[in-house]
């Protein structure tokens, strides 16, 4: 069963650019788990949101376990104003198959 996750992340006053870019360093290894269909980093005013869609839950938990979220949690300390707000997501697709689903 494919999950959707939303993580809007809040780095901390000034701090934006310094987090879009430690995110982008750490997207490829991301990218390279196991059932990774979607990793994408978006700007949203002084927050960013990744949206990410996994293939399975499992895959999902053994990233969120990972390597890779480590290393990118350990940079990220001290320059986030808030914990990140993370939503797991159920795709209910509807409408058009091409359009109606992530």
């Amino acid at each position: 069963m494919t999950v959707v996750v939303t993580a809007t992340v809040h780095p901390a006053e000034g701090r934006l650019e310094e987090v879009l870019e430690i995110f982008s360093r750490h997207v490829e290894a991301v990218h390279q788990e196991p059932g990774c269909e979607l990793y994408a980093l978006h700007a949203q005013g002084a927050d960013l949101v990744v949206i990410e869609k996994w293939s399975d839950p499992e895959l999902l938990r053994a990233h969120s376990g990972g390597a890779a979220l480590a290393a990118l949690n350990q940079e990220l300390d001290g320059l986030l104003a808030a914990p990140a707000e993370v939503l797991l997501l159920n795709p209910r697709p509807a409408g058009d198959p091409a359009k109606g689903a992530l």
